[in-house]
């Protein structure tokens, strides 16, 4: 068990705000995947949480069609949909464990309200966003500042269909982290090529993307 009864009832509590079903859907293959079987377990008990809360487990390879639906690449991968089904590019990779849950549950009650915290201002900037961006943020566990920049990531992929936000658990995918040179997290990677270190503010943030989208129409 990772969610005791004390845990149980602070998330029982948290989730009462929710007034739309969310959907969380696993993609999995325990065979050849570390950590699988641990994350399917964190989301199976928070499932268990809410009668708001429901919990699909996909094979990556046998439902090879969702996957690519969804846009996912990897695993373990843990997609959230709306009550219409409706994916919004918000992708977990690797296991929301430790500071990570809480982005989990952030994402959860954002889904499940309509609600980003943003301001009206500030959300019809990110609506506005014309063009394609693919925003990675690669988190540890033990890291308390990742949160900030995961939510904020999602929140702009819930704001605006153009805008894919993956959470990437840094140690669960080494190649990745690597590749995009990531020395600290938060790391955030806009569009392969512009990159923020640690929890910006929003607006910053979006200063960003909007740098990453002008340095390619330059």
């Amino acid at each position: 068990m990772y969610l005791d009864d004390q845990i149980k009832t602070e998330l029982k509590k948290q989730l009462s705000v929710l007034t739309k079903n969310v959907k969380m859907i696993f993609f999995t293959q325990e065979l050849e995947c570390q950590y699988c079987s641990e994350t399917k377990a964190i989301l199976t008990e928070l499932s268990e949480v809410s009668d708001k809360l429901t919990l699909e487990v996909k094979n990556f390879v046998v439902d090879k069609t969702d996957a690519e639906k969804f846009g996912v690449d990897k695993i373990p991968a843990t997609v959230l949909l709306d009550e219409s089904d409706k994916g919004y590019g918000i992708i977990f990779y690797g296991i929301p464990s430790g500071y990570e849950f809480a982005s989990l549950l952030e994402d959860i009650k954002m889904l499940g309200t309509g609600k980003t915290g943003f301001s009206e201002e500030f959300e019809s900037q990110v609506k506005n966003i014309n063009d394609e961006v693919h925003m990675q943020v690669f988190v540890t566990p033990t890291c308390p500042h990742c949160p900030q920049a995961v939510v904020t990531a999602h929140k702009f992929a819930y704001l605006n269909d153009k805008i894919k936000s993956d959470m990437v658990e840094a140690t669960e995918f080494p190649h990745l982290s690597q590749k995009y040179n990531v020395r600290g997290v938060p790391r955030t990677v806009i569009n392969e090529n512009t990159f923020i270190e640690g929890a910006a503010p929003e607006q910053m943030v979006f200063d960003k993307m909007k740098e990453a989208l002008n340095a390619v129409t330059a």
